[in-house]
């Protein structure tokens, strides 16, 4: 089978491997769609693992199924975890299930960018195989795993009913941010990004506001004035910021713009060794709460799989290019300048026009 195999964000190979083989409480699953995440293009995360083949964000079909296996049959249509909680370590049962020393060393394999992939046991004992509704699309299911991660952060900082809600990136993350929150309630969301194409899409979804942080003014949002303007805008703030973006100007400003009794959600990482200063007597004046959230879990999944299915949340509008395996390089590139583009799918069994539009667009 082919497999696109990473080495760097600038070096994707077509390679060939062996169809993995079963054992008896396996699944092999036809690969059908794979999504390619924000973290796909992490470098500082991806290349020490190299050459590795990435995709998690994954629908396919089952077409073999181990001999001990019961639940599941050829010709299913799933979504799987590649991420599994053993569910009786002390994280587990105080409900830190993404801190699961299981969790963080599972997946199956050998990736979503290929053509076929095994799903191991614990993935299938422990409830990671998921079956798809009959309406949804494989290209629908590439999204249950970000949107799940993104109702699980919410969860966490607790978005409800008129909050005002800050979405510092508006990239696939920030998105579906902005589409939970207004579904979860919030009166008014806030958006940003550097991107007018990506911020007129985050207006499309639901942010009140949105606001090119290249035309104002770091720290509080004030536009920028001519010399001798007098009267100065009122800076913007949000009692639930969710931060999207790894970049430290993002981080700062949410220091700034967090409102009393307040939370800011760490949703994107920084690479290793940053360090950022913490405005620690403001912080603890406005008793600002500072919530982080890692992957998703059963539930969090099966509440993505309704939003879904329900078009509660719109993903299907989100995808604006579909690529063949063979054009997986192409893809990380489109993702990595984040240019005109939101969600990029990777079709392994699909003949497609490389970068074509969705329709729905």
């Amino acid at each position: 089978m082919k497999v696109a195999m990473y080495y760097s964000n600038l070096d994707i190979r077509i390679e060939e491997m062996p169809v993995p083989k079963i054992g008896d409480n396996e699944l092999l699953v036809k690969v059908m769609a794979s999504g390619i995440c924000g973290s796909d293009v992490m470098e500082w995360y991806r290349k020490k693992k190299a050459p590795n083949v990435l995709g998690h964000e994954i629908a396919g079909e089952i077409v073999e199924v181990g001999k001990l296996v019961n639940q599941y049959k050829k010709g299913d249509r799933v979504f799987v975890s590649h991420h599994i909680p053993c569910n009786e370590c002390v994280y587990c049962k105080q409900g830190y299930h993404t801190l699961c020393d299981t969790l963080r060393t599972t997946n199956f394999y050998p990736g979503g960018f290929a053509e076929y992939l095994r799903v191991p046991k614990i993935n299938i004992d422990k409830g990671g195989v998921y079956l798809l509704p009959p309406e949804m699309t494989y290209e629908e299911a590439t999204f249950i795993e970000p949107l799940a991660c993104v109702i699980r952060g919410q969860r966490l900082t607790k978005v409800q009913k008129g909050d005002t809600v800050l979405v510092l990136g508006s990239g696939v993350s920030g998105l579906l941010h902005i589409q939970v929150a207004k579904l979860y309630g919030a009166s008014k969301i806030i958006a940003t990004d550097i991107d007018d194409y990506r911020l007129k899409v985050a207006k499309k979804f639901g942010a009140n506001v949105i606001i090119n942080v290249t035309d104002v003014g770091v720290q509080n949002f004030e536009p920028k004035r001519k010399r001798n303007e007098s009267n100065s805008p009122t800076p913007i703030t949000a009692n639930r910021i969710i931060i999207c973006t790894p970049v430290i100007s993002a981080i700062k400003q949410a220091f700034n713009s967090v409102e009393r009794a307040g939370s800011i959600l760490f949703f994107a990482p920084t690479s290793p060794g940053i360090e950022i200063p913490l405005p620690l007597f403001e912080l603890w004046n406005k008793q600002v709460t500072l919530v982080n959230t890692y992957a998703a879990v059963h539930q969090d999944i099966i509440e993505a799989i309704e939003l879904i299915l329900t078009h509660k949340i719109k993903v299907a509008l989100m995808i604006t290019h579909r690529l063949k395996l063979e054009e997986t390089g192409l893809g990380f590139q489109i993702v990595e300048q984040a240019k005109n583009s939101i969600k990029v799918i990777i079709e392994p069994h699909t003949l497609c026009n490389p970068m074509k539009k969705s329709k729905n667009r």
